[in-house]
């Protein structure tokens, strides 16, 4: 960017210099009404059109036995995840199914069906059927930790109801 030369000293005898955003600066230049201010080159609509992009080059030809090159297309159809996302989910659902109260037989089931999901979308994922193997060994992981805490609990209620059972006959 260029800047345009320092303006002569001021002969006005006034001292100051007076800016004008738009160029023109008082006592640099002489104001012609008849000539039309110069124009700064690349505003104008004289300035030619530059022809459009044309179609994207093509790539070359992959030599086998490499991934893909960088920006090519994927690396195929995307598997489907759908049964190691219901995995995850139900296991989540299952968890947070322990911390309300009276509801250990329904995360019992839940906890069931995560870990039944997260093993046969393992074993789809093992064959390369399907992808999203992190959400499936989630799934069945916790559907495992809340099958054994729901047993648990599930224990502990029955012996405590035992309990309490025995306790008053002997009374």
């Amino acid at each position: 960017m260029t800047y345009p030369p320092p303006p002569p000293p001021d002969q006005s005898g006034q001292g100051g210099f007076q800016y004008d955003p738009y160029g023109n600066q008082s006592g640099s230049q002489p104001q012609n009404p008849s000539q039309p201010p110069p124009q700064q080159p690349g505003y104008g609509p004289s300035q030619p059109q530059q022809p459009g992009y044309g179609p994207a080059p093509q790539l070359p030809p992959q030599a086998p036995g490499y991934p893909p090159a960088y920006g090519a297309p994927g690396y195929g159809p995307q598997l489907p995840k759908g049964q190691a996302i219901a995995s995850m989910v139900t296991g989540i659902i299952s968890v947070a199914g322990l911390c309300i109260p009276y509801v250990n037989f329904a995360s019992l089931v839940l906890g069931i069906i995560a870990a039944i999901l997260g093993g046969v979308a393992l074993k789809k994922i093992n064959a390369g059927q399907a992808a999203g193997k992190g959400q499936a060994i989630t799934g069945l992981v916790l559907g495992i930790i809340v099958c054994a805490l729901a047993v648990i609990g599930i224990i502990m209620f029955a012996s405590g109801m035992a309990m309490l059972g025995g306790s008053a006959s002997m009374m």
